[in-house]
């Protein structure tokens, strides 16, 4: 095998946030006498991701980022609602919802005892921990780095350096990072020094200028990758 040590991304890599997300924010609107359309819950995606975007280029910070994203939803679409409130809401919802992508665990399980695994993401630590916790695969992973405990975010160089202090014989030369962030995750690996696996379900064109050692829109790719059943990308 090409690896002993695989830091995993959790959301959109392991876990179905869009499916947690979708849920969450529903249950949210509906508890403010908000009907939850389709447009609305994408409308707050998107305001989302713009929002954690700037987070990962230090833009903003992320106790402001978890409200304001409510501030704008509520300003886009014209609600009269207490931002904080409906955050903190959203934040308790979001924590019990542990849906993993199918074929997620069989890779983790695939994977287990050939290598030591990691869980490395961007997030709030209570929602992060509650998720995972309730998931089941916390019996796969060596440990759990979340950047709300770290105190920095993915892709900066400082989140990867406290975790490499907490992982024991830590070796660049031996370790992968594997996620769907182009942005957190595979520049934060490259700006570390380690080798990068994008997971790339939907097919989207590879950036020229990004050295990525392997593009997989599969579990089983990733799996042959690491297991050096199949060549680099």
């Amino acid at each position: 095998m090409r690896y002993d040590t695989i830091l995993f991304d959790a959301d959109g890599t392991l876990f179905d946030f869009s499916r947690s997300e979708s849920e969450a924010i529903r249950e949210t609107m509906s508890a403010f006498d908000i009907t939850p359309t389709e447009e609305l819950v994408r409308g707050y995606s998107v305001i989302n991701d713009s929002l954690w975007k700037m987070l990962e280029r230090g833009e903003i910070e992320k106790q402001v980022l978890l409200y304001r994203r409510f501030e704008l939803f509520c300003e886009k679409y014209g609600f009269v609602c207490d931002a904080v409130k409906m955050a903190e809401t959203y934040m308790n919802l979001l924590s019990q919802k542990a849906y993993l992508l199918d074929g997620a665990e069989n890779l983790c399980r695939s994977l287990f005892g050939n290598v030591r695994l990691y869980i490395v993401t961007n997030g709030v630590e209570f929602i992060q921990k509650g998720r995972y916790s309730r998931s089941g695969m916390e019996k796969y992973f060596d440990g759990f780095f979340i950047s709300g405990v770290i105190g920095y975010e993915k892709p900066s160089v400082e989140y990867f350096e406290r975790v490499a202090a907490d992982i024991p014989d830590f070796d660049k030369a031996s370790t992968l990072i594997v996620g769907d962030s182009l942005t957190s995750d595979i520049r934060g690996g490259i700006n570390y020094g380690i080798d990068t696996c994008w997971y790339n379900p939907r097919r989207k064109p590879v950036p020229d200028d990004m050295k990525i050692n392997s593009v997989c829109d599969s579990f089983e790719g990733i799996y042959k990758f690491i297991m050096g059943e199949s060549e680099e990308a």
